[in-house]
């Protein structure tokens, strides 16, 4: 072989090798997007989660008026028995 064909050859290489190059800088970036797409997806998933545990979860009992302590009850009595 003679040298400006191995120079050539040389050259169509380094040609090839940049456009691959290349192709793998555009299959990263197109990664990435979707890689972001993917984390917002989940971010509202697991929103949508959190919401469905609260809204599953039992509220917390609240006493009613009937539910009175004792003690407001026989205070009440002892007024209402107090006056004529």
């Amino acid at each position: 072989m003679s040298w400006p064909r191995e120079a050539f050859e040389a050259l169509r290489q380094i040609v090839l090798i940049d456009d691959h190059v290349n192709n793998l800088t555009n299959q990263v970036k197109e990664l990435a997007h979707t890689c972001k797409d993917l984390d917002s997806r989940l971010n509202r998933l697991e929103a949508k989660f959190e919401l469905l545990e609260r809204m599953a979860a039992p509220a917390p009992r609240r006493r009613e008026l009937s539910e009175s302590p004792k003690s407001s009850r026989s205070c009440s009595a002892s007024l209402l028995k107090k006056k004529p």
